[in-house]
């Protein structure tokens, strides 16, 4: 069974993927913590992160893979190294939006995440997973939150962590997100026709869970 959960930034959606994943006892897959490891092994590499054949090259001797879930999350790394943290810093943050608009590499990433999903009950969380990396999913889910509740979110997640970014900052950084997502010539981020709506705005992490739970088992019986 594949359950495709799309959505903005800091709309809540990994977190919340990962228990509902774990509620069903599927697999969860974070897509956008792959396309942060290639941003990443860009500034690791020196590569210029408009150099679509330099990347592409990189990554196909790169293995980006997953660990065991803990506390803080999903472990991710980059061959041996274990990037999670580092993948989550402000500069990766500001660029991954540019390397996932490049079309060589989304084609990669995009084979390796429906060959995953081909093996396994999964739960997959992006940008474009509904649209395109799994059109065929049982059930889509379009996840969404207003620019204040999820740079709130992100001030709160990045306070915790040690990262001293302003809040007016984080704002101004979603929202340039928004429009780079949306409007990128690949795969924009866009509602799927037949996904359901989201908004986890007034919502909590165990509301917005239960609220996705059932709706998957109104649709699947599961």
């Amino acid at each position: 069974m594949k359950i495709a959960i799309d959505g903005p930034a800091s709309a809540g959606k990994s977190t919340i993927s990962k228990r509902v994943a774990q509620k069903l006892g599927f697999t969860y897959l974070d897509t956008g913590a792959m396309y942060r490891a290639v941003t990443y092994l860009c500034f690791k590499e020196q590569i210029a992160l408009n150099d679509e054949a330099a990347i592409v090259a990189a990554l196909a001797k790169a293995k980006i893979s997953f660990g065991p879930m803990k506390q803080e999350g999903q472990q991710v790394f980059l061959n041996r190294e274990d990037i999670t943290k580092p993948i989550r810093s402000v500069k990766v943050t500001a660029a991954v939006s540019q390397v996932a608009a490049l079309s060589k590499v989304r084609t990669a990433l995009v084979e390796q995440q429906r060959a995953l999903a081909a093996k396994q009950d999964i739960v997959m969380d992006g940008r474009d997973i509904g649209t395109t990396v799994l059109p065929d999913a049982d059930v889509k889910i379009f996840m969404t939150a207003s620019v204040a509740t999820r740079a709130k979110r992100r001030f709160l997640e990045n306070q915790q962590k040690g990262m001293p970014e302003s809040l007016t900052t984080i704002t101004k950084d979603i929202e340039a997100r928004d429009y780079k997502d949306s409007h990128r010539q690949v795969s924009p981020l866009r509602q799927a026709d037949d996904a359901v709506v989201v908004d986890t705005s007034n919502l909590n992490i165990e509301q917005s869970t239960r609220k996705i739970l059932e709706i998957i088992r109104q649709k699947t019986k599961v």
